[in-house]
């Protein structure tokens, strides 16, 4: 919406014209950018900026981050990835990592890497080892988990647990 997108300018601008920030982001303090803008950015009179507000406003389809936010604004980001873009450079993350044998598996990983992922259902399933469950899940069923080699069933949540940020892709 216009209301948004002219929320989300208006925030560019002060955060840009904020000296102090502008010189931490040019430092590459982001530590520091996030405490300063948390501190002295959020939560004012004005215009009452927040991170949930801000992540409204940009209407991507996945959690954003503060930082990400600020790197857009400053410029060093041209846009923001959806949720689909980052799944698949983390599953080009696991296949370098990892290398499925035999190759033709791969598309099956990459639907269970996706699905474990995106849905808390799913991991519930799996983490619980009621794959009967997966008969009536719509999003992955009994016959994408068979269609996964069976090493990959159980490398593939220990990687992610270890690796993969959960809480980037949420809603």
């Amino acid at each position: 919406m216009k209301i948004d997108r002219m929320f989300f300018e208006k925030f560019e601008d002060v955060v840009r014209a904020n000296d102090t920030v502008a010189a931490a982001v040019e430092a590459g303090q982001w530590d520091r950018v996030i405490d300063y803008v948390n501190r002295e950015v959020f939560d004012k009179p004005e215009e009452y900026y927040t991170l949930d507000k801000l992540r409204k406003a940009a209407a991507v389809d996945r959690r954003l981050t503060l930082r990400e936010i600020l790197e857009k604004v400053f410029g060093l980001i041209p846009r923001f990835k959806s949720k689909d873009e980052l799944l698949e450079e983390e599953f080009s993350k696991f296949v370098a990592d990892r290398v499925p044998e035999p190759p033709s598996a791969i598309p099956a990983i990459k639907t269970y890497f996706k699905a474990y992922v995106t849905s808390n259902r799913v991991r519930d399933i799996i983490d619980s080892k009621h794959f009967t469950d997966l008969a009536t899940n719509p999003f992955f069923t009994t016959r994408d988990f068979r269609d996964v080699p069976q090493q990959y069933r159980t490398l593939v949540p220990e990687y992610i647990k270890d690796y993969v940020s959960l809480n980037q892709f949420a809603p």
